[in-house]
């Protein structure tokens, strides 16, 4: 069982050292730890000091990089595609502000080694946060219940960057928001039908002040948008029969106004044929979004077979790279063994040249198996 613990950086030489230092270097249930840190474009000495620090503590290290900075949420998708490539079974996303405590690792990833949950999410417990103004701990509170609604999933801390997920988790999802991906992996993850769960945490005392979050309210409304933007695709069609509502109400109300005006009075209506113009054009732009709706939802379809397409795809390539793995490293020790022999092979000894000939016949037939298997 691999765990891969992927960190995005961008110009973090500064915290970062005091962030890997607290990384567990082994965890119950795991056989391998190894860190991957995306260099999301720093123009600072990132990648030199987690290299660094990855050599003086033998511990393994990968580094993606990016030629220029691209945003958070294209950091994390490329950190899952590495993790994938690596080989990982669980995968760990932490900030590089030391943030998040890296103790809690451990804890984070165990409903996911219990096969309790597929992606967990850790809980900051904002309440308990003093550097959280009044406002903040209330919007975060509204944010995560509103996420929670619109999900069908209940997340008590959906902006929180410190979670783990399963290889199968990170197979599905496919972030496309240039903002932030916390919540957009939230409703791909509960779309799919898999297991979201919590567990709290303390988080450690402030570094710096939050790169993604510059104002309280230009974050409510870029990450309102958001959510938005990512029900509509998930939901097209309760999007658009929502916001068609008003319209019907407002037709309705008009048309209805008429008629009951016209019963009372029969000579009334041609007053108020401007009521009747109104509520027909209010309920034929309804129609028309429900008529959207309709066709966006055939569109969300379509794109649902398309990523379960591109997963099997993605499964399909890292089935490979693994096969690639195990051939070589099996025509590795092959080559090792042949080695051996023709050093020992210098005294004439009829059972030793028996041996060389018999693993020459097993190596023959292992080649043969992955030449066969390759092609």
């Amino acid at each position: 069982m691999k765990l891969v613990i992927q960190i995005p950086c961008f110009n973090e030489e500064e915290q970062l050292p005091v962030t890997l230092s607290t990384i567990p270097k082994q965890i119950e249930g795991i056989d391998s730890i190894e860190l991957l840190i995306i260099d999301d474009g720093s123009t600072d000495r990132t990648a030199a000091v987690a290299r660094q620090w990855a050599i003086d503590n033998n511990f393994p290290l990968q580094i993606a990089h990016h030629t220029r900075n691209r945003g958070l949420a294209v950091a994390f998708q490329t950190g899952l595609n590495t993790a994938l490539a690596m080989g990982a079974d669980i995968i760990v996303n932490t900030d590089a502000d030391n943030q998040y405590p890296s103790e809690s690792i451990p804890d984070l990833i165990r409903p996911i080694l219990l096969k309790q949950l597929d992606l967990v999410i850790a809980d900051r417990q904002t309440q308990n946060i003093e550097h959280f103004s009044p406002i903040k701990k209330f919007l975060q509170k509204v944010g995560s219940y509103t996420v929670s609604i619109f999900s069908g999933s209940k997340v008590t801390d959906a902006v929180s960057g410190f979670r783990a997920m399963s290889r199968e988790t990170a197979l599905t999802l496919n972030v496309i928001t240039n903002y932030t991906y916390t919540v957009e992996t939230i409703f791909q993850a509960s779309k799919r039908n898999l297991a979201i769960g919590s567990i709290p945490i303390f988080t450690n005392p402030k570094t710096r002040d939050s790169r993604l979050v510059k104002s309280v309210w230009g974050y409510v409304k870029r990450m309102g948008a958001t959510i938005v933007r990512i029900y509509a695709m998930h939901e097209p069609l309760k999007a658009f029969f929502y916001i068609s509502i008003p319209f019907f109400l407002v037709g309705g109300f008009y048309i209805f106004r008429f008629l009951l005006l016209t019963i009372i009075e029969r000579n009334i209506g041609a007053r108020f044929i401007q009521s009747v113009i109104l509520g027909g054009v209010s309920v034929m732009l309804g129609v028309v979004l429900i008529m959207i709706g309709l066709l966006a939802d055939l569109i969300s379809r379509n794109r649902r077979l398309i990523e379960d397409s591109l997963f099997r795809v993605k499964r399909i390539e890292l089935d490979m790279i693994k096969q690639r793995e195990r051939e070589e490293d099996l025509l590795a020790e092959i080559k090792a063994l042949r080695a051996d022999l023709k050093v020992e092979a210098s005294a004439p000894n009829p059972l030793k040249s028996e041996s060389h000939h018999h693993l020459t016949q097993v190596e023959e037939i292992i080649i043969e198996d992955v030449v066969s298997g390759k092609s």
